[in-house]
């Protein structure tokens, strides 16, 4: 069970990718590119949290404290990294 936050963290920064993506059509990567972006995020965000020394929040545990806080990680380090890749992709691209 050490796995479900991570689980949790991924799936929970893809829907965070998606929602940033729908916010920021501009940004946007597309579905499959704002799914992806999100799930390295998610990653990423849990990861980060857990090294901030909020372990607390996105332990191995199976309570519902671990649970909100992994949810809120991955979906707030999906959003995050996906809106970064889509506004570099847009300056890239020489858009506005």
């Amino acid at each position: 069970m050490e796995y479900l936050p991570l689980i949790i963290n991924l799936v929970s920064g893809a829907v965070g990718g998606n929602v940033a993506g729908k916010l920021m059509p501009n940004a946007s990567l597309g579905t499959l590119g704002n799914s992806l972006a999100g799930i390295v995020g998610g990653g990423l965000g849990g990861s980060l949290l857990g090294m901030a020394g909020l372990g607390g929040l996105t332990g191995g545990g199976m309570d519902i404290g671990s649970i909100i806080g992994s949810i809120a990680g991955g979906g707030v380090g999906g959003g995050v990294l996906m809106a970064i890749i889509g506004f570099i992709r847009k300056a890239m691209a020489g858009g506005n």
